[in-house]
């Protein structure tokens, strides 16, 4: 079994590692200067867009998207340790380099389920930075970890659509940018399939009927550099037919192929979030001293960063395997390892962050660092594509069946 990056891989990796260094962190701190100037704080910061014309200079850009027409035409386990690296910094790397979700899943879904009208009109734009999207599907009144719960409608009336429901945490729906929402409703509840009862279809943001009403909190704070987290009500907005993505009845399966992709890109990330944690926790236990030596010397905080280090290489090995079977066997064959890696990362990464926190003490939880962000970060990952509980069910029945 041979465990080195291809040349290809090897490649990116030095390139992306040298634009973190000399572009990205330095700009993490310039960054929430200039949003604190900012008219609205979802407007974006110069600096970003700085990022991202000096990402697309150097040909690092949607480095996420297989399909060689629009993006890098890298295969999973080529990407995996790219996106591991933009994870240290989250809030900056994948937006500078267009790799930021809900954009990914969205340029996904439209690559690979959108007419030709549709790609030029939604796809170019997002592929070249230059709009934003969301994807609506969670809302508040239901319990949306069940897909086929959700209640908002489409009712078709002659060549258009009217949608009309509630959602809620729809990510990046704050940003001005955000010109488009790819929106999952029902266009026939009452179906004998619940999972052929949804759709999705494209609706703009400047619809008449469509409102985004707030902004959702995180942990008691806005996440302004995602471009926020919104509830957004559509109160009859009409589209044209023509805005349905794939077929109608298409939206679960639709669903289901975006957020397979999603899940592994977010643990890639994940595992770099720790490494940054683990770093954080390094330099901090050698500058420190407490009760007579330097925290490094403190047998607690070892313990803390060889397990931080072990537990790191389990992930990234299970991460790499996922990638592998996606790119060997398709996201059916690795059903299983996505799930097992979607519940393994989350979970053991807010525990490394946790500690990182701890050690930090007061400057942990402070914005002097970013350890209390990535831990928000990692924290919801518990809940956003699936509830850890959700993916545990489904892995468990499929090892029970092994055996009935």
């Amino acid at each position: 079994m041979d465990f080195a990056f291809d040349a290809r891989t090897e490649e990116l990796r030095a390139r992306l590692l040298a634009f973190m260094d000399e572009y990205v962190y330095p700009a993490e701190a310039v960054a929430e200067e200039q949003r604190a100037a900012l008219a609205s704080p979802w407007d974006t910061p110069a600096v970003v867009e700085e990022l991202k014309a000096e990402a697309r200079r150097q040909g690092l850009w949607n480095l996420f998207l297989p399909d060689a027409e629009y993006g890098a035409g890298l295969t999973n386990l080529q990407y995996a340790p790219l996106a591991e690296i933009t994870g240290r910094s989250p809030h900056l790397a994948p937006t500078a380099t267009n790799c930021a979700a809900p954009d990914t899943g969205n340029m996904e879904v439209l690559a690979q389920f959108g007419d030709e009208r549709q790609k030029k009109q939604w796809l170019e734009p997002l592929l070249a930075g230059e709009i934003r999207s969301a994807f609506a599907m969670t809302e508040p009144e239901v319990a949306s970890s069940d897909a086929t719960n959700i209640t908002t409608h489409i009712q078709r009336d002659g060549d258009e659509y009217v949608i009309t429901g509630r959602k809620w945490y729809i990510s990046g729906a704050m940003n001005p940018d955000c010109t488009i929402f790819i929106v999952m409703g029902k266009t026939d509840p009452d179906g004998a399939d619940i999972r052929r009862q949804q759709s999705m279809v494209l609706v703009p943001r400047d619809t008449p009927g469509v409102t985004v009403k707030r902004a959702m909190q995180v942990f008691g704070y806005e996440d302004h550099s995602h471009g926020g987290h919104a509830e957004v009500i559509f109160d009859h907005a009409r589209v044209p037919v023509t805005n349905l993505i794939g077929e109608e009845g298409g939206g679960f399966a639709i669903a289901q192929a975006r957020l397979g992709p999603g899940r592994i890109h977010h643990c890639m990330r994940l595992i770099g979030m720790a490494e940054r944690a683990i770093e954080l926790m390094c330099r901090r236990a050698v500058s420190r001293t407490a009760f007579g030596k330097a925290l490094a010397q403190q047998g607690v905080v070892q313990n803390w960063i060889a397990d931080a280090r072990v537990t790191v290489e389990q992930l990234r090995l299970l991460v790499l395997k996922t990638a592998w079977l996606m790119d060997t066997v398709g996201n059916k064959g690795a059903h299983t390892e996505i799930q097992a890696i979607k519940i393994a990362t989350p979970r053991a990464v807010v525990g490394i962050l946790d500690r990182a926190i701890q050690l930090h003490g007061a400057g942990g939880v402070s914005q002097d660092f970013p350890l209390a962000e990535l831990y928000a970060s990692a924290r919801t990952l518990m809940l956003a594509d699936g509830p850890d509980e959700v993916h545990q069910r489904s892995l468990a029945r499929r090892e029970l069946k092994k055996y009935l």
